[in-house]
């Protein structure tokens, strides 16, 4: 019987093998190129503020309270009746403009009084003076004794000196009769009549008969702490901030909740003593108001300008955040390419940025974009905000 002789499978495992060994290197490189793209895609790309320094125009928002610049309160400075008013309550007057009349009918009698003794007094030194020019030429002749020559210049003295008397009357009488007229001392806006015709009226009474406010310009008065005033201080001192020659502050205030209206002037001068109660010191600013829409006694808001702040760091609002404890946060790249944290120190808001005193250095690059996405040690990519 004749045996079939079975050919050796050492061929087709060789091929297997090897077909196994190509599956294998194919899937090897297949992941690598996974893993290369999946480590790119965790790359994130933030967006970034670079910080430089700069010179920026500092305000301050405080609250005031406007006042007149100029009040004036009506008196009579003669006795008398009330004849007629001659003004419009609420309306503008001019300074020198005729207000009211008082019955002026007493004091014109005193005046034509004042003339007469005028003329007399210059009829007496006349005759006086005749008499003493006479007597000289006699004493020098020995026709008459001292004693008369002596009561000859004493009654010409007595009547030069009668006639200064009749002279500062009539001054007198046409001052008073010049009173009649009430006149408006400054101009401005007058108010309502105290009094009507018929009133008597009579010097230093406490009533006034009308009042008048000068509104354009006008003075509003602001209130700044004392330790914002230090620091303003200390930082105008030490050259952080700079101030103009005339140390004369630009103001500008906003009146009305919707601040639709603004009008502009300049800071005058801070009072030397603080309020014990509320430890303020009040600023005086004159402004124009040409519409007369500030009145006195209206709140507004004031921006004062506190100088020229000198290399300043300027972070915008969105790159910065608070921890628990309400410190501010901001994250940056660092030269590594990585996310940092840093604690800053804020001033103040300038805009939508913040002023940072302390926490970050020109040229760090602030992450204002992808805040979300990103923790400390994460390695980024940047690109620049403007």
């Amino acid at each position: 019987m004749q045996q079939r002789i079975r050919k050796p499978l050492f061929v087709p495992v060789f091929a297997s093998s090897l077909l196994l060994s190509s599956m294998l290197i194919v899937g090897c490189s297949d992941t690598d190129s996974m893993n290369t793209a999946a480590a790119q895609e965790q790359t994130l790309t933030v967006g970034v503020v670079t910080l430089q320094p700069r010179t920026i125009d500092l305000t301050t928002t405080l609250p005031g309270r406007a006042s007149a610049f100029r009040v004036a309160e009506v008196r009579p400075q003669v006795n008398g009746i009330l004849q007629s008013r001659l003004f419009e309550e609420g309306s503008m007057v001019a300074a020198g403009q005729q207000l009211y009349q008082i019955d002026a009918a007493m004091y014109e009698a005193e005046l034509a009084s004042a003339e007469a003794e005028i003329a007399r007094a210059q009829a007496a030194v006349k005759s006086t003076k005749s008499r003493f020019q006479r007597s000289q030429g006699l004493l020098s002749d020995k026709a008459i004794s001292q004693q008369d020559f002596d009561e000859a210049e004493a009654t010409y003295l007595q009547a030069e000196a009668q006639l200064k008397v009749a002279q500062a009357n009539l001054t007198r009488a046409k001052l008073n009769l010049e009173y009649t007229r009430v006149e408006a001392p400054i101009a401005g806006r007058i108010g309502r009549s105290q009094l009507t015709e018929g009133a008597l009226l009579s010097i230093g009474q406490a009533q006034p008969l009308t009042t008048i406010t000068q509104l354009d310009p006008i003075y509003v008065d602001i209130s700044q702490s004392t330790s914002d005033y230090l620091k303003l201080q200390a930082a105008t001192a030490n050259g952080r901030i700079v101030t103009d020659a005339d140390n004369r502050a630009a103001v500008s205030v906003h009146v009305g909740e919707a601040a639709d209206y603004k009008t502009t002037g300049e800071l005058l001068f801070n009072e030397v003593t603080v309020d014990p109660q509320t430890s303020a010191i009040t600023l005086r600013a004159r402004l124009e108001n040409p519409n007369h829409t500030i009145l006195p006694g209206m709140y507004v808001r004031a921006e004062v300008s506190t100088g020229a702040l000198q290399n300043a760091l300027l972070v915008p609002q969105s790159g910065v955040t608070r921890d628990p404890r309400g410190r501010a946060i901001a994250m940056i790249v660092n030269t590594q390419g990585a996310v940092e944290q840093r604690y800053l120190t804020v001033q103040n808001t300038y805009g939508s940025d913040w002023i940072v005193t302390d926490g970050l250095q020109a040229g760090d690059q602030v992450i204002v974009e992808g805040l979300q996405k990103i923790q400390p040690g994460m390695a980024v990519q940047t690109e620049e905000v403007k």
